[in-house]
């Protein structure tokens, strides 16, 4: 059953987060990621509970390739990148 990573980011240094987000990309190809929404335009519609900023949105095959990739000693060398530059929730939700 497919996971999705889910990410939203509100970045404080755009210049840093493109070292980010092209570090982070094929770390996240290896384990089977795949990039359906990344930071596209929100409509918006409701938000009493989460006013999201900018929503990524990554296809794993399973939990456990999202877990992977997460918690990859690959991704822990590029994460700090994202925590210093960027506010973040980040979750890993089952599909259907």
């Amino acid at each position: 059953m497919s996971a999705y990573l889910v990410v939203d980011t509100n970045i404080h240094n755009s210049e840093m987060y493109e070292i980010y987000k092209s570090l982070a990309k094929p770390i996240a190809e290896k384990y089977g990621g795949v990039y359906r929404v990344r930071g596209g335009a929100i409509d918006l519609r409701e938000s009493d509970l989460w006013t999201p900023t900018r929503i990524v949105i990554i296809e794993f095959p399973d939990v456990k390739s999202a877990q992977g990739f997460v918690d990859s000693d690959e991704y822990s060398q590029v994460k700090n990148l994202r925590l210093d530059n960027a506010e973040c929730t980040l979750f890993i939700i089952e599909g259907c």
